[in-house]
């Protein structure tokens, strides 16, 4: 009886799984195995754009790559393709010859301006320690390694420390601070080291910064303040944990200048004109205190009836731009600077250090770890390895490496003094710099031992943190004035 009963009960649990299979959608059949001839990628067409099929040029720019980067643009063999290729024709030492074929006026101006040159920045540093000035960058001499004189140590620091925003160098590694070389710094879009765009353009704020960042102006424009180097007054404090510091160094987010919360950019008021040397740098007074009849000083300036209109390079938008009326420009107007008194927070870098060591003992500097440079944290972080640094001119890597430290790292408390024209300006303690060096026992050299300029490192300082005069502003200033 048993039997009889399960063998239909199998037979119907057969049934209905049958027709649950029969209503499931078939399966996918299995890919067929090609042969390997057949799978290989076919050969890219002959050409530049047969591999770099990404790259997207701009309009003016929109021409056989070997125009510029010479190499054989009639076949798909690598090797041919790369016969004679220049990877960097926008660099310093092609750009005449390249891109100077078509702005032949612009390699011009470009090559004798400050932003090119860098002689304003050199010379600074070079008159603080009593030395001659220079042209340009270039014609520092190559010091003696280790030093043998003041010279030699000042050298070496604007060669190896100081000089890593030049158009010949392609920036430190952290993230935002790459970029090209020459024309490319400015004109072509980096990301992480890699070119983003190869379409030309004006330079945007992140082309800007990727020079200006740091305690240097620009990126007080973005309300960027560096923390202090040392760990214990950073965040996230005491952690060794790796974290993203886009810039080399943690950043205070203070107030941004109002015109940047206006929407403006660097460019709207530097013009390329200015940063190449053609114009003189456009002043407040040129747009918000015109003289009668005056021509706007920008070419995105321009007058409606009585009021001037400021567009916007990076949006378009028109921006009305508001005229001096407060008694008090009219009072102090030709004593004080504006931003005396319209500046939010400035730079006040007290007592910069900076040491020159042929030594590998890297235990004084652990709490140092962050040094705004990448090849000092490197060296810091190798914990005993070989002290070298590069040469930003040559890109040769020589022995000894700068490390760096601030006595005081301050933005609240502006240096408000008299400058020699007898205008009241905000200072900023720039030159404030203190050299030592030391050789691989440790034992300085040279006597360099905390060795500082004949000034007190002070320089007159237009900080970009633009805003409302507060309450009180003229107690920043008027101890400063005559009694009367």
């Amino acid at each position: 009886m048993r039997t009889f009963f399960l063998l239909p009960t199998a037979f119907l649990l057969f049934f209905l799984s049958s027709c649950r299979e029969e209503k499931q959608p078939p399966s996918p059949a299995l890919p067929s195995v090609k042969p390997a001839a057949a799978t290989a990628s076919a050969a890219p067409p002959p050409g530049c754009l047969g591999c770099h099929a990404e790259t997207q040029l701009d309009a003016p720019h929109n021409f056989v790559c070997t125009d510029c980067h010479q190499g054989d643009n009639s076949t798909n063999d690598r090797q041919r393709a790369h016969q004679g290729l220049n990877a960097r024709p926008a660099a310093p030492e092609s750009m005449a010859a390249v891109c100077g074929g078509c702005h032949a006026q612009q390699m011009e101006r470009c090559g004798q301006s400050g932003h090119f040159t860098l002689r304003n920045e050199v010379n600074l540093i070079r008159r603080q320690f009593g030395l001659e000035p220079v042209s340009s960058l270039r014609e520092l001499p190559e010091p003696n390694s280790p030093p043998q004189s003041k010279e030699d140590l000042v050298n070496d620091l604007l060669r190896r420390r100081c000089l890593r925003c030049h158009l010949g160098t392609a920036g430190d590694s952290y993230p935002l601070t790459q970029r090209g070389l020459g024309c490319a710094a400015c004109h072509l879009r980096k990301t992480e080291g890699k070119l983003a765009s190869h379409a030309f353009s004006l330079p945007d704020e992140a082309r800007c910064l990727s020079c200006h960042y740091g305690n240097r102006v620009g990126g007080d424009f973005a309300g960027m303040h560096e923390h202090d180097l040392g760990s214990d007054f950073r965040a996230p404090q005491a952690s060794k944990a790796p974290h993203l510091r886009p810039y080399g160094v943690e950043q205070h987010d203070l107030a941004p200048d109002i015109h940047r919360q206006r929407g403006l950019t660097c460019l709207d008021c530097h013009s390329g004109a200015e940063l190449s040397g053609k114009q003189a740098a456009v002043r407040c007074a040129d747009c918000h205190d015109p003289q009668p009849g005056q021509r706007p000083p920008l070419q995105n300036l321009r007058r409606e009836g009585g009021q001037l209109i400021l567009t916007s390079k990076a949006g378009g938008k028109e921006h009305p731009v508001p005229r001096l009326q407060h008694p008090a420009h009219a009072q102090y107007g030709g004593k004080v600077a504006c931003q005396v008194c319209h500046a939010q927070w400035s730079f006040n870098d007290q007592g910069t250090h900076l040491l020159l060591t042929y030594s590998a003992d890297t235990a004084p500097w652990t709490a140092l770890s962050v040094q705004s440079n990448s090849e000092a944290e490197q060296f810091i972080d190798s914990d005993g390895g070989e002290p070298s640094m590069t040469d930003n001119l040559t890109g040769k890597k020589k022995p000894g490496i700068w490390l760096q430290g601030y006595g005081l790292r301050r933005w609240e408390n502006m240096l408000i003094r008299q400058d020699a024209d007898g205008m009241i300006k905000v200072f900023r303690p720039l030159l404030d710099l203190h050299l030592s060096a030391v050789d691989a026992q440790g034992k300085i050299i040279g006597g360099f031992d905390n060795l500082s300029g004949g000034a007190d490192g002070l320089l007159p300082y237009t900080p970009h943190t633009t805003g409302p005069a507060g309450l009180f502003y003229e107690q920043r200033f008027l101890y400063l004035l005559p009694k009367l």
